[in-house]
């Protein structure tokens, strides 16, 4: 596979990066806007903040609500079964004392069954909420991968990188990513 860089362009870079590391003091020479990409030894690159993707996008939004729809009459089965059970386990607790042995224990038993049965529904619940809370997530993050090539592709970036401990704003082509993926593209 041939490179796309040149001997003397990934000199450039080596000799930033070892700078970087070393400490050395390197200024760029050209401050780019806040508007344009900033390029080193040639290289365009830009920063996609996925985070903001799935939360301010009108697919994560819509995703969110339908998922709300989807489970909202099973988490308020769930609710009710959770405050009946715990009635019950309070009524058992004011009634234990004028209880006998073998009531008391039976009314345990019964409690510790619905109390099984009530954590088992829970965490199926859960699951399933989960697996397709991933299932939304994926289908974002699919579009959202195909509209940054289209975007990287279109303004000729080089790299385009979605997880960075520091990204200058200059980097950020978030607001263009979101822009596109709200209108459809």
């Amino acid at each position: 596979m041939k490179s796309r860089f040149s001997p003397s362009a990934l000199s450039a870079a080596l000799l930033l990066s070892s700078a970087a590391l070393f400490g050395c003091a390197a200024q760029a020479q050209v401050a780019a806007p806040a508007a344009e990409p900033v390029a080193v030894a040639g290289t365009r690159i830009g920063f996609v903040n996925t985070d903001r993707l799935f939360s301010e996008t009108n697919a994560a939004q819509n995703a969110q609500n339908k998922l709300k729809q989807e489970f909202a009459s099973r988490e308020k089965q769930l609710l009710g079964m959770g405050e009946s059970l715990q009635k019950a386990m309070n009524q058992f607790e004011k009634d234990a004392p004028r209880m006998s042995e073998v009531q008391r224990a039976e009314r345990q038993r019964q409690l510790m069954t619905q109390d099984a049965e009530f954590q088992q529904k829970r965490r199926e619940f859960q699951e399933d909420l989960n697996n397709r809370k991933n299932e939304e997530l994926q289908q974002l993050l699919d579009r959202a991968n195909r509209v940054v090539i289209q975007v990287a592709k279109a303004e000729r970036y080089d790299v385009i990188l979605q997880e960075a401990v520091y990204v200058d704003r200059r980097l950020d082509i978030t607001d263009k990513v979101i822009a596109a993926l709200n209108a459809g593209k």
